[in-house]
This record gives structure tokens, sequence and C-alpha cells, in this order.
């Protein structure tokens, strides 16, 4: 599977950021509002709805309190689509009042790595503005605007094991 990792530093404390990340069923309105219209759930599945109509629907595997930490899978409604999907979140602390957001999506086929990279840079961008401005922290950067405390690793293709 490649596997594609985004870090970015949130300014809001990660008990905050853990607490909007960990709430599944509202994602339109917590973490990617306007990104996303609609979030349903049924059991342990998550149906996204985009603006557009399209629905995504996802199989939330793992809430982890302890160790903030949320996985997930895509399941069907994969733009691009794959053939497999898995993705993790990570909230750590991040200096005295920040939180580094950890988001690790693996993938197959290979190809589609750099535009689920493109994909996770813009949603990691946006959950931090959302994030931020729910924390009161909306404009404050350290002169670098929305990508201030931010950086992304490139994609790392792993060859299937033998």
């Amino acid at each position: 599977m490649a596997s594609v990792r985004q870090e970015i530093v949130i300014d809001a404390p990660p008990e905050h950021v853990w607490d909007v990340l960990r709430d599944v069923g509202a994602v339109h309105e917590r973490l990617l509002p306007g990104r996303v219209a609609g979030t349903r759930l049924e059991g342990d599945q998550r149906f996204l709805t985009f603006p557009d109509g399209h629905v995504v629907r996802e199989l939330i595997i793992a809430v982890d309190d302890e160790r903030r930490r949320l996985a997930y899978a895509v399941v069907e409604g994969a733009r691009p689509p794959v053939e497999r999907h898995h993705a993790s979140f990570e909230v750590r602390p991040e200096g005295d009042r920040a939180a580094r957001l950890i988001w690790t999506t693996d993938v197959l086929p290979h190809a589609v790595a750099p535009e689920i990279r493109v994909r996770t840079e813009r949603g990691a961008i946006e959950m931090k503005r959302a994030i931020e401005a729910a924390a009161g922290k909306a404009g404050e950067t350290d002169g670098q605007g929305d990508l201030a405390g931010w950086r992304w690793q490139a994609a790392r293709f792993r060859p299937p094991p033998s």
C-alpha cells in the first residue's frame, strides 16, 4: 500500500482538537463545514454527503480516547476510486497550548497516492481553520498564512509482501 502522512500544528488545546475529531457524527458542523454537507451514522458506519450530493461510506474502526486516535476506512464512494483505504488521525500535544494533528492514509492502488496527498493537504488546512475558529484562534498565524505549522511527507510506496 502507498502511505501518505500529513502533519499540521493547530493553535488549540489538544483536548479541544480531540473533542472535534472524536465527534464522528458532526464532521459537517465541526471539522469540515462547507466541504461536507451532512453526516449520518448507522452503527459503526458513517455516511458523508458532499455539497454536490456525492456520498462516501466509511467504517469507523476505532475511537481511542486514551491515545487520542481515530481510525477509519473508506468502503464506498471514494474519490479517486480506491481498492483499499485505511486512515487514522492522532492528536499530540505541541508545546504548551497547541496540538499536532497527524493524518496517515494507506491506499491501493499506489497510483492514487499523489491525488490523496493533494486532498489530505487541503483537508488538513481546512480542519486547522475550522478547529482554530471554534477555539477562538481564527486569523492568528506565524506570518505564513494558512500554511503556518503545516508540513507534509510525500507518499512512501511499499511493495506488496512477496
